[in-house]
């Protein structure tokens, strides 16, 4: 037995663990997809696929209730793969190692993916139970939405029947979110220009780690270190001061997580080792002043090895590293219309080089297009300065906030009942569907809810137990109230 079954209520921690044994990041959920299939073909369950390989299962109404709204409940069957260098982990294959961890449940030493599988096994167990009650009843599932939010775009219209859709991606009890931004990857690539090294000259590895990473929407405003950033600023330095080559850089894996840990591949005189040593330590020192409270873990490591990449070039080593340093990352604007709510953002989440060329890959997003298209506009322009080129692709819109939404007003107010407490309407800086779905669906009702998720997009994910309870309390009576179509 898993020890998640030991946790209420067990009918969705049981469904949770099953999803965990299954691996399923970004395209690589169809071994899950099928799993859930073949589960409601079981319980007799209408359960179809689209052609992006979405999934709609539908349960009828129970008995008295079938003249109340269709409700859609909604989740995305991938999960974000993350895990530290040193941990040896196929998210492919191997299965996800939930354990419970005081209040929390964690993963050992990866994402847990309760992002958004905790969301994937409410709507599950709502299928399941025959206790609860509900009227006209979907549960949609949606391919790749961490990787861009595929099966969001590909929905098609007239296949939901759902009048309401409740999207289960939030990420912190007691909150309901009406609106979230929008975004889009921007790629900026670099032709590299290489020559060979001197005779004379020693190669180092030089690896920035121990971040805490995270989500680029929700945690961006958190003042986290970006790997990427911070050992952009460290080659700068040491090449105003040393010979400098670079050979190789890479740091990131994701560009919607923020960069935990990045590596460089250098080479300096020799007789300038003890030079390079004194500005790593300098440095490593300097960010543990600046970074002491957000980032106490981070590590610098600079290990002398063997390469025979040829370097770049003095002038291409030069507009790379102008490029990385200038590249704006983070917090750009704080809304003005919700206080306290990331306006616009971007996130350098995707450093890689090959022989030929770097990409960067930055997530862009923003509450208001105007806010997306400028930092568009930026990368653009600080692209064409360094001879790079510079794409963008993916926009997805964000979904605008309805202060009369009916499902929200509900939302609040069943919470108010059961927990005797305000629940914060909110607007999330963070990509959720919904605001897809209002292409093919204009007129749905949507509000987002979950329980509380810290540090998702990385290794140190986890969920708090206490709010899954209140999350499946808050969504089941909610269930029960929806009204009748009029």
């Amino acid at each position: 037995m898993s020890e998640l079954s030991q946790l209420s209520p067990q009918p969705l921690w049981d469904i949770f663990a099953e999803i965990c044994a299954i691996p399923h990041p970004s395209y690589h959920e169809e071994a899950l997809a099928q799993h859930i299939v073949d589960w409601a073909k079981r319980r007799k369950l209408d359960v179809e696929r689209d052609q992006a390989g979405n999934i709609l299962l539908r349960k009828a109404a129970t008995s008295g209730m079938e003249q109340r709204k269709p409700v859609a409940l909604q989740a995305h069957l991938d999960m974000v793969a993350q895990k530290n260098r040193d941990t040896v982990h196929d998210f492919t294959r191997d299965p996800i190692q939930p354990y419970v961890d005081g209040e929390w449940v964690a993963a050992r030493n990866t994402t847990l993916g309760a992002d958004n599988g905790i969301g994937m096994a409410s709507a599950l167990a709502v299928l399941a139970a025959d206790d609860l009650a509900h009227g006209p009843l979907e549960v949609l599932l949606t391919m790749t939405e961490e990787a861009g939010m595929e099966g969001a775009f590909a929905l098609q219209p007239n296949w939901l029947q759902a009048e309401i859709l409740i999207n289960t991606d939030a990420e912190e009890e007691g909150d309901i979110y009406m609106g979230c931004a929008g975004g889009i990857d921007v790629i900026t690539t670099l032709a590299l220009q290489r020559e060979a090294l001197p005779s004379d000259y020693q190669v180092f590895s030089l690896t920035l780690s121990g971040l805490k990473g995270g989500h680029s929407g929700i945690a961006i405003h958190h003042g986290l270190g970006n790997a990427n950033k911070l050992l952009a600023r460290l080659l700068f330095a040491i090449s105003e001061t040393v010979d400098l080559r670079l050979l190789n850089l890479n740091g990131g894996t994701l560009r919607n997580a923020i960069p935990r840990e990045a590596s460089a591949e250098i080479a300096i005189p020799k007789n300038s080792q003890s030079a390079l040593q004194q500005q790593v330590d300098h440095y490593l020192s300097t960010l543990k002043n600046e970074l002491a409270a957000k980032e106490p873990n981070l590590r610098l490591t600079l290990t002398a090895q063997i390469s025979s990449t040829p370097a770049l070039t003095a002038e291409c080593q030069k507009r790379l590293l102008a490029l990385l340093n200038s590249t704006p990352n983070g917090v750009i604007r704080m809304s003005d219309s919700v206080p306290g709510v990331v306006e616009t953002s971007l996130n350098l989440g995707v450093v890689s080089s090959d022989a030929n060329q770097v990409q960067l890959f930055s997530l862009v997003r923003s509450l208001i297009d105007s806010g997306k298209q400028a930092v568009v506009e930026t990368l653009t322009a600080l692209g064409q300065l360094a001879n790079a080129s510079v794409i963008s692709k993916g926009s997805y819109p964000g979904w605008q906030p309805d202060a009369t939404s009916p499902v929200m007003s509900l939302t609040q107010q069943t919470y108010q009942q059961l927990f005797n407490r305000t629940a914060n309407i909110m607007v999330i800086h963070a990509g959720l569907e919904c605001g897809l779905f209002k292409t093919p669906y204009p007129q749905l009702d949507m509000v987002s809810i979950g329980p509380t998720i810290v540090a998702p997009h990385s290794p140190g994910e986890r969920v708090h137990i206490a709010s899954v309870a209140k999350y499946w309390a808050l969504l089941t009576a909610l269930l029960a109230a929806i009204p009748e179509r009029k």
